[in-house]
């Protein structure tokens, strides 16, 4: 019904202006035509994205950890967290080509940065806030700090960490896109300007379509992710 109200809405009565708004007949000749160069560059951003996202998100952690558990720690590394934490990676761009001769790498450390504060704040937030019981428990049965880091403050930081994972793949999304866009020369974002330049709405259209596929299924994938190792609180999980 959907599709047969958008061919009628615009090849028929055409309510919407031409070539910016095509026809579903318009968007599947897309895919059915340059399908290759489409799942190229879907490939691309996949790459880019497991890097700079996986990258920062493990940095993320540790240094979470870190500030949760070590005064030392928070002496040194909280102030540069609140100065350039709060900095929209997107904003730093111009710096990092400039600073970075290659822009793939530039654009995977500001994925990784996108990544890594929501992680490192929300991990913090979570270590800091396990217990105190919980240590003394395991200190007493003879547990070294790497256990109690392992088997007591990650398990129990868990779902906050989950929640800055979430948080960090939404704006490493956004990074994604507008690095691809001025710095990477492949991948969804670079496509979608491409066919901008070309007047090809179409498969700009496309390009958004896969891009939001892609979205979609990472987040899955992290839920799914989340329910295993969260399996323990299964009751108590409310989003």
């Amino acid at each position: 019904l959907g599709f047969a109200a958008w061919e009628i809405a615009q090849a028929k009565l055409l309510w919407l202006p031409r070539p910016f708004f095509g026809t579903p007949q318009d968007l599947l000749d897309v895919f059915l035509t340059d399908w290759k160069r489409l799942g190229d560059s879907l490939l691309h951003s996949l790459g880019l994205l497991a890097v700079g996202y996986g990258t920062g998100s493990a940095l993320g952690i540790a240094t979470g950890v870190g500030l949760g558990r070590s005064p030392r720690v928070r002496y040194w590394v909280q102030p540069v967290i609140r100065l350039i934490g709060p900095l929209p990676p997107v904003a730093l761009l111009p710096v990092a080509f400039v600073l970075i001769p290659s822009s793939r790498l530039a654009s995977e450390a500001l994925l990784a940065l996108a990544a890594g504060f929501p992680t490192a704040i929300l991990t913090w937030s979570g270590v800091a806030a396990v217990d105190p019981a919980y240590y003394d428990v395991a200190r007493t049965m003879g547990a070294r700090n790497r256990f109690l880091v392992l088997r007591v403050a990650l398990p129990a930081a868990m779902p906050q960490i989950f929640v800055g994972l979430f948080m960090g793949l939404g704006v490493s999304f956004a990074t994604l896109v507008v690095a691809e866009m001025l710095g990477v020369k492949s991948g969804l974002g670079f496509y979608m300007q491409w066919a901008q330049g070309w007047a090809a709405y179409p498969n700009m259209y496309a390009a958004l379509l896969v891009m939001s596929l892609m979205c979609t299924g990472l987040v899955t994938l992290l839920f799914k992710l989340r329910d295993r190792v969260l399996s323990w609180q299964k009751d108590g999980l409310k989003w």
